[in-house]
């Protein structure tokens, strides 16, 4: 009889306990192919536990080709040959993996939002409103697109605070930038070369590279990403931050827009994606236009999302297509199921219906504004007063400081390590090695940090860099 001790006190269920034992024995040949294994009700009363802890044990086995179950016969062990390394002879524990708690105090990292701004009471209560109206229906399989209420709402609001008209068949809901990027790659096509600014996202470079992908950097000069290197290169396709170039700030000119959407206009199969990824965060001026409000011939793929405005974790982001995508669009991906839960678009459109999502807006605009003006003038208070100089403070959620204390940019990333601070060198976002990388720079993204806290992290920052 096979005699395993099985813990009760346990997180680890009793049937995956006996189940992880038997398969051990298996695999390390203490049990050989053909063996019968003991019925269930013996084994049971012999384990002392239940008989049907028993039977899903032999269950999963039977399930995974471990043991095969014989009619009116028993479970008999099947040939399995022997790991080539030793199992661990007790059960593995099944408790979830720790968080480790991070090493710096303070972390200047630009993807993140404070969560304490997020409406909690609004959004619990429209939330219920949209339980209570929509009811079965929520539970019912949606447009691929996303329900059409959301999409009428970011029509409207395209339209209302970015000057941009298009319909709601050409808006496109999905669960955040990953997804949307690659299903833009898949319908445009892997053979493309597609540029992409640099310095830029790390991560999007990332997704091209997973999807076969070929890219082209696109340097940035004052005017915004470089006209003459797009035109020298192979691409079609421009991935773009024009109203807010990320990390350096850039607006792209009027000018330079101008250019951009000739060079699109140039060939059929040439398009401009716009990510407009913060552009409710402008402090100093009206927001600037989107491209996508310029373009009169349907050359440019809008591309937005709640993170900033939001909460990263909500994962809901959207594409408006040009009209000449849409049969493409559909023939491919018009059999898909929409990538976000039905019960957070609709409670998303009643946010943007009631006009919460405005309100919402300008209450994070001003505290973020608030929290920017006491970074600024905590720097200009510390002992580093005289040493440095900033830019990018016009819009979004992030500003590059440049240091001019005799340190590099490793230097001022180590050092500030060192005294539990995390700031990130500008050289890291760009493509290769860059000598048009502005030296000893960082990168302060102060969405994160509560306005109480920058004054701390700042001088702690004079200490490391004095």
């Amino acid at each position: 009889m096979l005699t395993y001790h099985l813990d009760h006190d346990s997180k680890l269920p009793l049937y995956e306990q006996l189940y992880r034992a038997i398969r051990h024995d298996i695999m390390t040949g203490q049990l050989s192919g053909g063996e019968r294994l003991p019925a269930k009700r013996p084994l049971a009363a012999h384990l002392r536990v239940s008989q049907i802890t028993v039977e899903t044990a032999y269950g999963q086995l039977t399930a995974e080709g471990y043991v095969r179950a014989v009619p009116r016969s028993g479970y008999f062990v099947q040939q399995v040959d022997t790991l080539p390394h030793p199992i661990p002879s007790a059960p593995l524990s099944m408790l979830p993996p720790t968080v480790q708690p991070s090493a710096f105090t303070f972390d200047f990292k630009t993807n993140v939002v404070d969560t304490d701004c997020f409406p909690f009471s609004t959004w619990a209560k429209l939330s219920r409103a949209v339980l209570t109206d929509y009811d079965r229906s929520l539970l019912l399989e949606t447009a691929p697109q996303g329900v059409f209420a959301l999409r009428e709402q970011i029509r409207r609001y395209l339209y209302a605070f970015r000057g941009i008209s298009v319909e709601p068949d050409q808006i496109i809901v999905g669960a955040g930038s990953e997804y949307l990027v690659t299903l833009l790659i898949q319908l445009l096509g892997r053979k493309r070369t597609y540029a992409i600014e640099t310095p830029g996202y790390p991560k999007l470079r990332q997704i091209f590279q997973a999807n076969d992908a070929a890219t082209v950097p696109i340097p940035l000069d004052e005017g915004g990403p470089s006209f003459e290197s797009l035109c020298a290169s192979k691409a079609s396709v421009a991935y773009l931050t024009p109203s807010h170039h990320f990390p350096l700030g850039v607006v792209t000119s009027a000018a330079r827009r101008m250019a951009l959407l000739r060079w699109a206009n140039e060939a059929d199969d040439r398009y401009l994606i716009e990510d407009d990824y913060d552009s409710e965060f402008r402090f100093v001026s009206r927001p600037i236009p989107a491209l996508k409000e310029l373009d009169h011939n349907d050359r440019v793929i809008y591309h937005n999302t709640f993170a900033k405005s939001l909460a990263p974790s909500l994962r809901i982001g959207y594409l408006a297509l040009p009209r000449s995508l849409l049969p493409a669009y559909q023939a491919r991906f018009g059999g898909y199921a929409s990538t976000v839960p039905v019960f957070e678009q609709y409670t998303l459109a009643r946010f943007l219906e009631t006009g919460s999502f405005e309100r919402h807006v300008n209450r994070i605009r001003n505290l973020y504004k608030a929290r920017l003006d006491t970074l600024l003038n905590a720097l200009s208070r510390s002992s580093l007063a005289g040493r440095y100089h900033v830019s990018g403070t016009e819009a979004g959620l992030h500003l590059l400081l440049h240091m001019e204390n005799g340190m590099n940019e490793q230097e001022l990333v180590s050092s500030a390590a060192a005294h539990g601070v995390r700031v990130y060198g500008l050289s890291s976002y760009y493509i290769g090695a860059s000598s048009t990388c502005p030296p000893a720079t960082v990168i302060l993204g102060y969405a994160g940090i509560p306005s109480e806290q920058l004054t701390q992290a700042v001088d702690v920052l004079a200490q490391a860099w004095g």
